[in-house]
């Protein structure tokens, strides 16, 4: 009993969704010691779904094994090639393939994004009491989940919230930093592989909505925008709603050709779209890549510049900062030592 205790509280104890999903495993192996257990969620488009391993602890494995959340989806498997997982997932209900070795699979969560599985593989045929704890977990696992949510997302949209930004950018920094280490190490000079970049998207004309037609409806445009990013863009990008019309992305492409062609698909997307007693709506959107040290503040600051430039100058259109600079439309502004930081 002081073991299962022991793990629940080490289980809620996570602050993150990824760190959440390793503990989940690793809590699995101690309590049941199976050959191994592992989550995995179907991401991708609906005619390309794959599966992403998001934790996989096995005997012999000192930490939980996971894909990069960045993998290219021709590199993961189809659904389709575990139809255990499909059923489980699509029934909501638990699935076993006979063995040895024996497999049985739990419905994980109904995250419309990237709905998940947890996949128990064992010498044995879990006993009913396994099972049972196995579920029991997995109810504790989905309420701290919730919880979770509540604290980083929007609750009109469910797009993250402006609180949960700050890791997600650090990592960023720390990934552009190592990619430039090694760039550096190999003598080049030119960006080379993928990098970070932070957009701003903004309504135009939205105090217009809102006089015009109602906070309801205005509510309902944002929502509705925000399904639109969900489809716009890849399993990986990071969306948020940092309030008001204000919406980021936090995303990585192989240069700022693939980043421009991602947000000229939202903005005609979105121009495309007959939101119900609007009509139409255009949106501007600003871009720049993240550097290496960047701080919030200095890539907001050139995302913000380039959103409006392109405000001033007609609206309904995709900026790069670094393309603004080159054409000498913007000038490269030193960050200011008494600037107040956003975060």
């Amino acid at each position: 009993m002081s073991e299962l205790v022991d793990n629940l509280a080490d289980l809620t104890s996570q602050k993150d969704r990824d760190a959440l999903e390793r503990a989940l495993v690793s809590t699995i192996c101690d309590l049941l010691a199976p050959l191994s257990a592992a989550i995995y969620r179907g991401v991708g488009e609906r005619n390309n779904q794959r599966w992403l391993t998001c934790a996989r602890f096995g005997r012999g494995d000192l930490v939980p094994i996971t894909d990069t959340a960045w993998a290219s989806l021709d590199t993961l498997p189809r659904l389709t090639d575990f139809p255990q997982r499909v059923q489980a997932m699509e029934t909501q209900q638990v699935v076993e393939q006979a063995g040895p070795p024996f497999c049985t699979v739990f419905p994980l969560d109904r995250n419309p994004d990237a709905p998940g599985v947890l996949v128990i593989a064992s010498e044995l045929a879990l006993s009913p009491e396994s099972r049972r704890l196995v579920v029991g977990v997995l109810r504790l696992y989905r309420n701290f989940q919730s919880l979770l949510d509540y604290g980083e997302r929007d609750t009109l949209t469910e797009l993250l919230n402006r609180k949960t930004f700050d890791g997600a950018f650090l990592k960023a920094t720390i990934e552009q930093s190592k990619v430039s280490s090694a760039e550096q190490g190999e003598r080049r000079h030119e960006s080379i592989g993928s990098s970070y970049w932070l957009a701003m998207i903004d309504i135009d004309h939205f105090k217009r909505v809102n006089d015009t037609y109602g906070h309801l409806i205005g509510d309902e445009v944002l929502l509705l925008l925000a399904r639109l990013m969900r489809a716009c863009f890849r399993f990986h990008d990071q969306l948020y709603r940092f309030g008001g019309e204000e919406f980021v992305v936090l995303m990585r492409c192989n240069g700022e050709a693939e980043a421009a062609l991602a947000l000229e698909r939202l903005r005609t997307s979105t121009a495309s779209h007959l939101f119900p007693q609007v009509g139409h709506i255009t949106i501007s959107i600003g871009f720049s890549e993240v550097r290496p040290g960047d701080t919030p503040s200095g890539a907001f600051e050139r995302a913000d510049r380039a959103v409006y430039h392109a405000k001033e100058h007609g609206r309904n259109q995709v900026c790069s900062h670094a393309a603004l600079i080159a054409q000498g439309k913007l000038t490269e502004q030193a960050a200011n030592v008494g600037d107040v930081e956003l975060f």
